[in-house]
């Protein structure tokens, strides 16, 4: 009998054992497939079940904890849906700009004061308002003018003297003289024709617009008397700008004359105009430090206005033959800088880099990089915010510092 439980107590004490040795196994793979939660925006919160962060208030999204990869592998259409773009990274120049303030203004060979070419008063102002476009040729004013009726009276006798006496020679002089008059008063040959024909004097003279543009101011109105030589209106052409800038002292060693500049337009940022300087003022503006600079560029359709405020990008500095990228495709954060590489297809990992020169487009790789490396361009916060999801963690983190 004693022999018989010798032998149980034997038998059970390794069955223990296994027993308790396999309760760890158990436990490590429960531990291993249970869930955890982060933040996107904050991957240091992590837990292990739904929530909100503590830091953001965003919710909480389940992630691997156990993929511990650096690469990231995107589909097809997440590549897509991302507009994820790559480059080949080359040597080239670059060059770092100043920026200045400045204004598109009207530039005044482009514009022309319509004025009165007889003593008269005005019958009709056939525009009465500013901002409106007229066309070369275009009727502006009516004026009545006795001077200009006393005129066609002088021409309608000589032409009558000339008639009666066709040798004498002082009255076809006369007769020449007078027309004179009359064509200089802007009186048409089919107008002079017409006042010989009718033998009737008309004191009423319209006045077309000599050239093509927008009214910008009037001086005149209706039944206003107004001198020979003044002014009615103005006229501006808008086809092309000035551009504007002011700049110190000690900047405008750096500018010349035909130097060319960029010009960013407020609203049109993605559309830089090319611009050549034409002026630098001597002298320093009334009741400031500050010098002037001027250029003009094209405005197709009008679609500028006077006033809009610009940014001219002076260049002060470039560098040949170095490595570049567009800004955007640089990242930066607390753990450092870092660009994301294009691998196989749909596999990319970030790489810590060192930059230098930067502009506003593109930026210097100074370390981290070799010519022929294919570089993601577009989608790089994207490619960083889905890193975070995937994995709960910063793409730099536990990466050496450069």
């Amino acid at each position: 009998m004693e022999r018989k439980n010798f032998l149980m107590a034997v038998a059970f004490v390794p069955a223990v054992f296994f027993a308790a040795c396999k309760e760890p196994g158990k436990k490590q793979v429960a531990e291993e497939k249970k869930q955890t939660y982060t933040c996107p925006m904050h991957p240091q919160i992590v837990q292990d079940k739904p929530g909100t962060c503590p830091i953001c208030g965003m919710d909480l999204v389940p992630f691997d904890k156990n993929n511990k990869g650096a690469s990231l592998t995107l589909s097809e259409s997440q590549i897509a849906l991302a507009n994820i773009t790559t480059m080949v990274v080359g040597s080239g120049a670059l060059s770092n700009f100043k920026q200045l303030n400045g204004r598109l203004v009207t530039d005044p060979e482009k514009s022309a004061v319509i004025s009165s070419r007889v003593p008269g008063r005005i019958e009709v102002l056939y525009i009465k308002e500013t901002g409106v476009k007229v066309n070369k040729g275009q009727p502006l004013y009516k004026i009545y003018s006795e001077q200009l009726a006393s005129l066609q009276q002088e021409y309608l006798l000589a032409v009558a003297q000339t008639r009666q006496f066709p040798d004498d020679t002082r009255f076809q002089q006369i007769e020449k003289a007078a027309r004179q008059k009359l064509v200089l008063y802007d009186q048409s040959d089919a107008e002079i024709n017409h006042l010989v024909q009718s033998q009737k004097v008309n004191p009423y003279v319209t006045y077309p617009a000599t050239v093509s543009g927008v009214v910008s101011e009037l001086t005149a109105s209706e039944g206003q008397y107004v001198a020979e030589g003044g002014a009615v209106m103005r006229l501006e052409g808008y086809n092309q700008l000035w551009v504007e800038a002011d700049v110190y002292p000690a900047e405008a060693s750096a500018i010349h004359i035909g130097q060319s500049v960029k010009v960013i337009i407020a609203g049109w940022e993605n559309e830089p105009q090319t611009m050549t300087v034409q002026f630098v003022n001597p002298v320093l503006q009334s009741g400031s430090q500050l010098m002037q600079i001027r250029g003009s560029i094209t405005n197709p359709g009008d679609r500028w206005q006077p006033g809009l405020q610009v940014n001219i990008l002076l260049p002060v500095k470039s560098k040949g033959d170095v490595l570049s990228l567009p800004v955007n495709a640089v990242i930066r954060d607390g753990k450092g800088t870092h660009v994301w590489i294009g691998k196989a297809r749909g596999k990319f990992e970030p790489r810590m880099v060192k930059t230098g020169m930067e502009n506003f487009d593109a930026v210097e790789i100074t370390d981290g990089l070799k010519a022929g490396d294919t570089v993601v361009i577009t989608g790089t916060y994207l490619l960083y915010s889905e890193y975070i999801l995937k994995k709960g963690a910063d793409p730099m983190a536990g990466m050496p510092g450069m």
